[in-house]
């Protein structure tokens, strides 16, 4: 197994090269650069504009810009951010933690519903409650998560209006004031119930269509898991409903759930896409999309670096969880 590991670790050096160089040749087909939009500011001289370019290394070929910026990670250094003159991992440090906080909550929220449902709707196939459960599920999958959101927001006005007191945040990750005292001046624990009621609302929406979507492959591998022979065989043999259920079946239905666990540690850090932009949350993702229209190049590849890094142990991690869970699977 560690020759495997060591090899497939190995593997990870070209690849990471590979993607990165592909994302910095793409950044930088977008025409101008960071301090391009400077040149149309009248109070911006041409020598400080030259200067800038001089002091980030624009001014010279995107060959000399990548080593250099290579050479810099190779070290620890993910590069300077132009637009926040910070440390990059600095910069995005903060929004990560903030993005994390609602990707670990709804991805909990998705498999600790998704997988029983799943298994449910599988063994009592056609039945009142498995035609239930996939109408529903068909309408989380069918609604679009910023158009959820919007509905959220909606929900949460009338709701507030409703009972005339804030039952539901709208929008935003703390409040102002937290029992009375300024946030920042209120106990640990009562920070943390107020970012936990913020979130509240984004991950129901976040959760909403994982969860769906998930409850529609359990149920698929399951059914095709209790028609395979090997369990039409247990049972004959007069093995127990549950055991030939939970114990034989469900261990190779979970085998494509497993292999999805890879793609978790870039989601961790990935953010929550547009919902953060709806639901006003201070994430990851609006921080990349002001980076991208600012041609903040460091900032884009920082991310872009940390993100390849965790896929691809991610990948690494699913394979060895693959291995472990399928015993037709070798190392070798």
């Amino acid at each position: 197994m560690w020759s495997y590991i060591v090899r497939r670790l190995l593997q990870l050096i070209p690849t990471f090269f590979g993607a990165t160089l592909l994302a910095f040749i793409i950044i930088q087909l977008a025409p101008g650069d960071f301090v391009t939009r400077l040149e149309l500011d009248p109070t911006q001289t041409r020598e400080s504009i030259a200067s800038l370019r001089r002091e980030f290394a624009l001014d010279q070929p995107w060959t000399v810009q990548y080593a250099k910026w290579v050479s810099g990670v190779l070290q620890g250094k993910l590069g300077l951010s132009l637009s926040y003159k910070a440390d990059v991992w600095k910069v995005i440090w903060p929004r990560i933690l903030n993005s994390m906080v609602l990707v670990v909550l709804s991805t909990l929220l998705i498999y600790l519903i998704a997988i029983p449902v799943g298994v449910y709707s599988a063994i009592r196939q056609y039945s009142v409650g498995d035609r239930i459960l996939t109408v529903l599920a068909f309408i989380g999958v069918a609604i679009p998560n910023f158009f959820f959101a919007l509905i959220m927001l909606f929900v949460a006005v009338w709701l507030n209006d409703a009972m005339g007191m804030k039952i539901l945040p709208i929008g935003g990750m703390t409040s102002e004031f937290v029992g009375g005292v300024p946030y920042l001046q209120a106990p640990w624990w009562q920070r943390t119930l107020d970012v936990l009621w913020h979130a509240l609302p984004v991950v129901l929406v976040l959760a909403t269509t994982g969860t769906a979507g998930l409850i529609r492959v359990m149920r698929g591998q399951m059914l095709e898991v209790l028609s395979q022979d090997y369990i039409r065989t247990a049972r004959a043999k007069g093995v127990t409903e549950r055991i030939a259920i939970y114990k034989h079946a469900l261990r190779n239905a979970v085998i494509p759930i497993v292999a999805g666990i890879g793609f978790l540690l870039p989601a961790l850090i990935g953010g929550a896409g547009l919902i953060e932009v709806v639901m006003a949350w201070p994430g990851i993702t609006p921080m990349l999309l002001d980076a991208i229209s600012a041609v903040d190049l460091y900032l884009v590849m920082g991310f872009i670096t940390v993100t390849t890094i965790l896929l691809m142990l991610g990948n690494l991690l699913s394979d060895l969880l693959l291995a472990w869970v399928d015993p037709r699977i070798r190392y070798n």
